[in-house]
């Protein structure tokens, strides 16, 4: 086998392991059920933070970081995205632990979508038709789901738009994907630390009150963040950009089964039609 077809091998791999551990996480975070949904995200700021220090000198990229942090304006957009990918998170968190799932996936099966209208809107990027029949049918989407149900799938949206806005900071910031991820969660950190103080102060939280296994759960948090995206920045790396699009449908259709045949969410005819359409737009956008 050739170097580059070995390669090719390993980061299809490793871009499989990355989507398929987003697509099952809600099973780690359903083990969790018990803590509320914001000291969860405290735990996975400050635990988050050990395990990319840890991935960022084990790859020899601190001098990076180092780098980064002298630069005001990097640290400011840094400062931004993280804030974007905690409320991210938290949501997703709540959205698993409140039996709202089947939503969430379906933000991600928008995400795309978005961070193409996104790529128009703010990087003068062109829409061929097929891309824009793409996101009509994602728009008729959304507002027959609206429609049907007396409300916009505002968990469905937010988790989109977050992490579309998210996707569009780090594409125009030149920063490596793990010092970003490290300055990030380091910029996440002392609020989770001063949440848990406050808590810990009131004699309230999970810390010291839970059994040793929910705290190593806890602990877990970190490599739970970080390990998912150190095999997707690989992959990335040895994969055609085509290829990682086509795989990061696993993690969304992941989080649709587990809702469905795990957690045992439902999947009403009004959002049944709705998916339909946002499928045909991924259809249509996979094909483009």
């Amino acid at each position: 086998m050739r170097d580059d077809d070995r390669e090719r091998r390993r980061g299809l791999i490793l871009g499989v392991l990355a989507y398929a551990s987003w697509g099952v996480v809600p099973l780690f975070w359903r083990q969790l059920r018990a803590i509320d949904a914001v000291e969860i995200l405290a735990h996975r700021a400050v635990w988050g933070l050990v395990a990319f220090a840890a991935l960022t000198l084990g790859t020899g990229q601190a001098a990076a970081v180092a780098v980064a942090v002298r630069q005001p304006r990097t640290l400011a957009i840094l400062l931004g995205s993280g804030l974007l990918l905690a409320a991210n998170w938290g949501l997703f968190i709540w959205a698993t632990l409140s039996g709202h799932l089947v939503q969430a996936s379906l933000g991600y099966f928008i995400n795309p979508l978005v961070s193409v209208a996104l790529g128009v809107g703010f990087l003068g990027e062109r829409l061929s038709r097929r891309m824009q029949a793409a996101i009509a049918l994602a728009a008729i989407g959304v507002t027959w789901l609206s429609v049907a149900s007396g409300g916009l799938p505002w968990i469905a949206l937010t988790l989109a738009l977050t992490f579309g806005v998210y996707g569009l900071i780090r594409k125009v910031i030149a920063v490596p994907a793990l010092v970003g991820s490290t300055i990030e969660t380091a910029v996440m950190a002392p609020f989770g630390v001063a949440y848990l103080a406050v808590l810990a102060a009131r004699g309230d939280g999970a810390l010291g009150h839970v059994d040793a296994r929910t705290h190593g759960l806890l602990v877990a948090t970190g490599v739970v963040t970080a390990l998912p995206l150190a095999w997707f920045t690989a992959a990335a790396r040895r994969l055609p950009l085509s290829t990682v699009g086509l795989l990061q449908y696993l993690a969304p259709t992941g989080q649709l089964i587990t809702a469905l045949a795990v957690f045992g969410e439902t999947l009403p005819r009004e959002r049944l039609i709705a998916f339909g359409f946002i499928w045909a737009a991924l259809a249509v956008f996979t094909v483009e």
